[in-house]
């Protein structure tokens, strides 16, 4: 079986990558498409395209699931680590809140573009969104 081709989002038509790729790419803060170009111009904020293969960043809605991604994945991770260190060494309150929010925080903020970048990249690979192409349907994300 061989992969689609891009017709869309500008530059010429290549070889779709597979969809672990396009979220690791996107992950990286690199374009879904080729790898190249940067995904991200600051923090969080999307390019308005690749400068490397021409694909459009315009069109993708990430919303509210780069922050959700971001919040599961922090306090899945950090809460057992707190509540293993209180039964194994039953720290004061003020060592665990010096310790643990800013732990979070920066994890958080760590975590916040790369899981931006990774949804960016589903998206693309998935034609969700303003992805999706010149032939599809406007009312297919309603």
């Amino acid at each position: 079986m061989t992969n689609p081709t891009q017709t869309f989002g500008g530059g010429p038509a290549t070889a779709r990558p597979g969809w672990f790729t396009a979220i690791m790419r996107g992950a990286a803060g690199k374009c879904p498409n080729c790898g190249n170009g940067k995904l991200l111009t600051n923090y969080v904020k999307i390019a308005p395209g690749c400068s490397a293969c021409g694909l459009d960043f315009s069109g993708h809605r990430a919303d509210d699931a780069p922050p959700y991604i971001t919040i599961f994945l922090v306090g899945h991770i950090a809460i057992p680590l707190a509540l293993a260190s209180k039964q194994l060494f039953d720290p004061p309150m003020w060592m665990q809140f010096a310790i643990w929010l800013p732990l979070m925080a920066v994890a958080a903020a760590v975590l916040l573009p790369v899981s931006k970048g990774a949804m960016v990249g589903l998206q693309w690979i998935n034609g969700m969104h303003g992805f999706a192409g010149p032939d599809a349907d406007p009312a297919a994300d309603a």
